[in-house]
């Protein structure tokens, strides 16, 4: 073989490997920024709190679609600032999981209502709530 011919080969294995290591730099910086993103807002979600579970249902004529705490938290632009979840303002997000959920309703059941009403209300004023229902589904119980 000549030279100049072993070089060139020489040249292009050291170009083919530069350009491998280049692809696998762009491959592992775009896979952990979109898991970074991703999972941004869930590091430090509640412990009793999971990410698919259903926090609203939004109907659409006969068809219905489950929003999930994941979805209300990117709707929410939500991210963690130290330990706690916020939203985009800044404002705290707190958890709430409804009552009411009963085959048959105990005998005080529009008190318990009332005052989880006013507690939510409270809430409000100082936090970002978002409600769990107590169905499981997301769907209300007429």
């Amino acid at each position: 073989m000549e030279p100049a011919k072993t070089e060139n080969i020489f040249e292009q294995a050291i170009a083919m490997r530069r350009q491998f290591f280049y692809f696998i730099f762009l491959l592992v910086a775009c896979t952990s920024g979109a898991h970074a993103q991703r999972s941004r807002s869930l590091n430090c979600l509640p412990n009793n709190i999971k990410e698919d579970t259903v926090v609203s249902v939004e109907q659409s004529g006969k068809a219905a679609r489950q929003i999930t705490v994941k979805e209300r938290l990117k709707q929410l632009k939500a991210r963690c600032r130290g330990r706690k979840l916020v939203d985009q303002k800044g404002r705290q997000i707190y958890f709430y999981r409804l009552t009411g959920c009963w085959g048959n309703p105990p005998d005080d059941y529009q008190e318990i209502l009332e005052r989880q009403r006013k507690e939510i209300s409270e809430l409000k004023k100082r936090y970002t709530v978002i409600e769990i229902p107590c169905n499981p589904k997301g769907a209300l119980i007429p």
